[in-house]
């Protein structure tokens, strides 16, 4: 096993930083340098391989200034960037590599890309449906996650102009083809539960992913930054992380 890769956790009080300091040992990793909003970003980076960010959307411009300036790359898990915020992060893609995911779970981007793959090969003859189930405090429906997979579903030609159905109510008639349904339901600790249906005229494809443990994000926030610190400058996904994109195809 390779030496353990120095990093700096941004958000480090957060529900995220904590269990990814909790998880450093296990992921072959080293927390040299926390950070929390307000703290000094600037100061004690001299051993820090890679940045995980899981702070704020506000916080994550001016730390990716700090790693491109410092040679660092950076994995970004915080979300919610406004246009200019994005501006400046993506402008530092120039000089370091910066893995941006909206998810980190291996086994969720791998759902992804199974939904894609199901969506073109099955094609309109199948009609696709969403359902996702989280914890009762969770306070946005349906999930991004959710909303993410709808994407790959309208990736495939067959689903690209298709109508996105937000559950149903009343005398709604036969379901009709070009929709895509989304159904989002909620009750007790539910971590996050997501399943694509295609149902065919005689048979149904389910793939289904479950989170029982939230250290699964901070899993995968540790082998995207493992992975970007060998990488040339550049913006990547979890696409990438997990050797998923076609050749030729430009990170979204």
């Amino acid at each position: 096993m390779s030496h353990p890769l120095p990093v700096m956790i941004c958000g480090c009080k957060g529900r995220m930083g904590q269990t990814l300091i909790a998880l450093a040992e296990n992921e072959n990793a080293r927390v040299v340098a926390r950070k929390d909003i307000g703290d000094s970003l600037a100061e004690g980076l001299d051993e820090v391989g890679a940045a995980i960010d899981f702070s704020h959307h506000t916080a994550t411009p001016e730390l990716a200034e700090i790693c491109a300036e410092r040679g660092i790359p950076l994995v970004i898990g915080t979300t919610g960037h406004t246009d200019a915020e994005k501006e400046r992060i993506l402008a530092c893609t120039r000089q370091i590599a910066i893995v941006w995911a909206g998810n980190y779970s291996i086994g969720v981007n791998l759902l992804f890309h199974l939904t894609e793959t199901a969506a073109r090969v099955l094609g309109e003859r199948y009609q696709p449906e969403v359902t996702e189930i989280h914890h009762r405090h969770k306070k946005d429906a349906p999930s991004g996650t959710a909303l993410n997979l709808v994407e790959a579903l309208e990736s495939a030609p067959a689903f690209k102009d298709a109508k996105r159905m937000h559950g149903r109510e009343g005398d709604t008639g036969a379901r009709p083809d070009g929709e895509i349904g989304i159904h989002a339901l909620r009750g007790g600790e539910v971590v996050g539960e997501h399943t694509v249906f295609l149902f065919g005229e005689h048979d149904r494809i389910e793939l289904t992913h479950r989170a029982s443990d939230r250290r699964i994000f901070a899993s995968g926030a540790y082998r995207a930054a493992h992975w970007a610190a060998s990488r040339d400058p550049g913006l990547y996904s979890m696409r990438d992380v997990l050797g998923l994109r076609a050749q030729g195809e430009e990170p979204v």
